[in-house]
């Protein structure tokens, strides 16, 4: 039996890699599959194997489809660019441009785009398989997924590259499964970046998922996993992270920026932590707690909230108010303790105008406890532009002495009751109901 399962694409011989990377994949799994037939030879018997992808351009119009566990797809170099910017370019220009497309070892989803079709089918990798055990063990390390394009979809969007809508997803788990990890992955322009359903153990680390409609998404339920070090920006109508019926879920020292609809929002989570994060977002809603989400802590995070600069993204939003809150909680016995929140905006941006922005909302729920968190409020006196590096950055550096923004640090509605809040804004900063919360006001200067 052959003793070492490692195999290039380039040297496959089966199917064109560059034309379709996906037949050459996928006779590859059916090789492995045909050697290590055997589950039980000498104590071993299915060791799994290493896809190599050197640096190139693999163009994919057969979704590859994984079934065996102990898998590790692996390039060299995740070609991160920004699409985004380069699409906002004009065409005229481009000639004078270094690079036009991403690179590294990067697989180009050119699956076709049909109403029709499920985000399953739509999936560049699709992992799917039934029975026991859980299919376990399948790595994703160090390439770029590209969707190329997005598409017209119908909207007042007069570019049709920023309506973050093709159909295509990077990566699509659709079974229960133990111990994946995606690692040093390049995801951009897809609807749906990484997809996972019912994980057990999972590793989403060091990753760049931006410039799709949404980046990473944990649906069905899961535990005992983590989201970390990854720099992530979704699209104005996805979610940067999102995760559903989740338990002793990981979200730490993530760069996440805009401009997702939401930063974090989680669905029916308990007993999981959001720590040490950078978050930025142009609209309210960035951390939610939803569906009697509890036992969580939020911790050690900034919060930016500001106003999108960059002018061919400033006709979209959320569609939320101001009042929404930039951390919304709907569950119980959360902690809310020591970050800090910048809500650094001109007063003609808010929404609806006149309202006075909340940071920390308590929508419903009970024994939430809120304590110690900053509150910077001002307003940012920043210029739009045309160039989106440049904008950015400059209304990021801004510090100069403004005026103050008039905010509410944390609203607690008439829903919620026995929650705690301790220093975290003055008496006319806070709004609860003293008869059924506690309260210790930031004393005022």
């Amino acid at each position: 039996m052959n003793k070492s399962y490692y195999y290039d694409v380039t040297k496959w011989n089966v199917g064109d890699p560059f034309e379709d990377v996906g037949i050459v994949i996928n006779s590859i799994i059916k090789d492995i599959k045909a050697k290590q037939n055997n589950s039980d030879s000498n104590n071993g018997g299915k060791p799994g194997a290493v896809i190599y992808l050197p640096p190139a351009d693999y163009h994919l119009k057969t979704q590859v489809k994984i079934d065996i566990s102990f898998l590790k797809i692996v390039g060299s170099g995740h070609g991160f660019t920004s699409s985004s910017i380069r699409f906002n370019v004009p065409k005229e220009e481009w000639a004078d441009l270094h690079e036009l497309w991403p690179g590294g070892s990067r697989i180009l989803n050119e699956l076709s785009a049909d109403k029709e079709k499920s985000e399953e089918e739509m999936a560049a990798f699709l992992v799917k398989r039934q029975g026991d055990p859980r299919i376990s063990s399948v790595e994703f390390s160090n390439f770029c997924i590209d969707g190329v394009h997005f598409l017209d979809d119908g909207s007042d969007e007069p570019n049709f590259e920023n309506t973050y809508v093709n159909g295509k997803t990077g990566i699509y788990v659709a079974s229960a499964q133990d111990s994946f990890k995606f690692t040093g992955m390049g995801l951009v322009y897809l609807e749906h970046g990484i997809t996972v359903y019912n994980a057990d153990a999972l590793t989403i680390h060091d990753n760049f998922v931006a410039e799709c409609g949404n980046c990473i998404e944990l649906r069905g339920w899961g535990q005992a996993s983590k989201v970390t070090d990854n720099l992530i920006g979704a699209g104005f109508k996805g979610y940067s992270i999102y995760a559903e019926n989740f338990a002793q879920l990981l979200v730490t020292a993530n760069n996440i920026f805009p401009r997702g609809k939401s930063i974090i929002h989680l669905k029916a989570v308990t007993r999981s932590l959001i720590s040490n994060n950078i978050l930025h977002s142009f609209y309210p809603g960035m951390v939610i707690l939803d569906d009697n989400s509890s036992e969580n802590m939020v911790t050690a995070n900034h919060f930016l909230r500001d106003h999108e600069p960059w002018k061919p993204m400033q006709i979209h939003d959320n569609h939320l108010q101001d009042d929404f809150g930039l951390l919304s909680i709907k569950g119980n016995d959360n902690s809310i303790i020591g970050n800090h929140f910048s809500e650094i905006i001109d007063e003609k941006y808010l929404k609806p105008a006149g309202v006075e922005p909340v940071i920390i909302r308590v929508k419903a729920g009970s024994r939430n406890y809120i304590s110690n968190n900053y509150f910077v409020a001002a307003e940012a006196n920043a210029k739009t532009g045309e160039s989106a590096y440049s904008a950015q950055i400059d209304s990021l550096l801004l510090v100069e002495d403004r005026k103050q923004l008039s905010i509410m640090t944390v609203y607690i509605d008439d829903l919620a009751n026995a929650n705690t809040v301790l220093d975290s804004g003055s008496d006319l900063q806070v709004k609860l109901d003293k008869a059924k919360n506690a309260f210790r006001a930031v004393p005022t200067i």
